[in-house]
């Protein structure tokens, strides 16, 4: 997600890194790599301009405090670079907000929403997400199938309903769209249901007859908010339609879908510069819980590969128990769990998401997320079920004879099933070495990690990495050619012998 983007930060970053001071030569060659990364995301040229501008104007214009206090009170050392990367997330913020994701409501106290936009932007898909998160909310929320023209339209909103178990209103046959919205607002007021989800129906292009027709929807209902729904992966595009919408229909702001598959991201950070009109929601999913309102600071925190612990935060609270998740923290960070507990925390994370989502949104993942195949929670997961209760309670009975034993049940190799073990001990003494942190204390077996540090000889990228893989990161690769080595010198040896048991 916005990896072009962040290749861009991260070679600014690493071109600062170490300098004494901020110059305009060393600035200007920072610049330089963030400038291309912008122009490849496809964000518009004039708004590309402007935030160089910003950027260098703070970098260079404010005098640094080399040491400050941090939240604790402690005092820690301020590097030029890190002023720099300051200075690149508070512009990124605040070219992209602010941002007020809650939704307004309307007479009587109902929230009304009017989606619109192209056919094939996800509107549908948007339209229920939305009810679905005004249910969690307590809300009671009425969907509205007003997209007559495209085929199945109706059936599928049906269908995305039933789902999340959330009424339908649907019109009779050959009923216009501003006729079935005026009827749904008025079983609305009768049935006394607090929300309601309008959608529209899309062109596959902006013309006179859509818009006219959205515009006498508008009037019959008179919604709360109208919110335009965009594909991410338009660019540009993006924004030259809410540009186009917003002329004839006033628009309170937009939903963007598809960003997980967005590699470039100059919508999400253009729109709201040219337009003025805010990004409200995004979507990072096909799921319907995968509706995100949105964070200008933590999607900046993301592009500069610092993370975004509030919304890792707020994806854990809405899958995990809040007590239960205190006490298996607790055991964690005093490093009395098994692999049982392992297996637990790992589908717990499949429920928060893609397993490179949620990396991606952890301060010292964001660089090897990209790396992490979907596929090594699954051979993690078969390996832990080939164990006995015993085993998986206390690995360290896993001998040679049980390791082999692991490895047919599970389908795999012996020497997957040692390097598990071996991560998984290593992973052990990490947690009940931490110190006290901050926001990640809210989340099993993450509470310490933010303040304390990485000891010197655990590897990220090998704890994360797909065992045995070519994905590996560097330290599993390593030791991969030294066994290699090692087993080329045996394959050699045998050679030897059997050569001279001829003679």
């Amino acid at each position: 997600m916005l990896e072009t983007l962040t290749r861009g930060f991260t070679a600014a970053r690493e071109r600062l890194a170490g300098v004494t001071s901020l110059r305009d030569e060393n600035v200007d060659e920072a610049l330089r790599d963030v400038r291309m990364s912008l122009l490849e995301a496809d964000v518009d040229l004039a708004v590309v301009k402007d935030f160089l501008a910003r950027v260098r104007e703070r970098s260079l214009g404010e005098k640094i405090s080399t040491r400050v206090r941090d939240a604790s009170g402690r005092r820690i050392r301020i590097t030029p670079g890190q002023h720099f990367v300051k200075s690149c997330e508070e512009e990124l913020a605040a070219l992209m907000g602010p941002v007020d994701p809650e939704l307004s409501r309307g007479p009587g106290g109902v929230t009304s929403v009017m989606l619109l936009g192209l056919q094939g932007v996800g509107k549908t898909t948007v339209a229920a997400k939305l009810a679905l998160h005004l249910k969690e909310e307590k809300r009671r929320p009425l969907l509205v199938a007003a997209d007559v023209y495209r085929p199945a339209a109706v059936l599928q909103l049906q269908q995305l309903g039933e789902r999340i178990e959330v009424p339908v209103h649907v019109g009779a046959e050959g009923e216009r769209p501003p006729s079935i919205c005026a009827a749904a607002a008025e079983r609305v007021r009768l049935e006394n249901f607090d929300s309601v989800v309008y959608d529209t129906a899309g062109r596959l292009a902006i013309d006179a007859e859509m818009m006219a027709e959205l515009e006498e929807v508008e009037r019959a209902v008179a919604p709360a908010s109208r919110l335009l729904v965009c594909d991410a992966l338009m660019g540009r595009d993006a924004v030259n339609v809410a540009k186009a919408f917003a002329e004839r229909i006033s628009l309170d702001g937009l939903v963007l879908t598809k960003l997980d598959g967005d590699a470039r991201g100059g919508a999400a950070l253009a729109v709201k510069e040219v337009t003025g009109i805010p990004i409200k929601f995004i979507g990072t999913g096909e799921a319907l819980e995968r509706l995100e309102p949105f964070r200008p600071e933590g999607l900046a925190s993301r592009i500069l590969g610092m993370g975004d612990v509030v919304g890792l935060v707020r994806d854990f609270e809405k899958v995990a128990d809040e007590k239960e998740a205190e006490e298996d923290a607790e055991r964690l960070l005093e490093g009395q769990f098994g692999f049982d507990d392992l297996l637990k925390q790992l589908r717990l994370i499949q429920k928060m998401g893609p397993m490179r989502e949620v990396l991606s949104k952890l301060p010292m993942f964001g660089q090897v997320a990209d790396q992490v195949e979907e596929g090594q929670l699954r051979k993690v997961e078969s390996l832990i079920h080939s164990m006995t209760p015993a085993e998986r309670s206390q690995p360290d009975l896993i001998d040679k004879s049980r390791t082999k034993r692991i490895a047919r049940g599970s389908g795999r190799r012996s020497s997957d099933v040692k390097e598990l073990v071996q991560r998984f001990g290593q992973m052990r003494d990490m947690m009940a070495s931490l110190g006290p942190g901050g926001k990640l204390s809210k989340i099993p077996g993450l509470g310490r990690l933010s303040g304390a540090g990485m000891p010197p000889d655990m590897d990220p990228m090998a704890m994360l990495s797909d065992l045995g893989s070519e994905n590996a990161g560097p330290g599993v690769r390593a030791q991969a050619r030294k066994r290699a080595k090692q087993r080329g010198k045996r394959k050699q040896a045998r050679k030897a012998r059997r050569k001279n048991r001829r003679r």
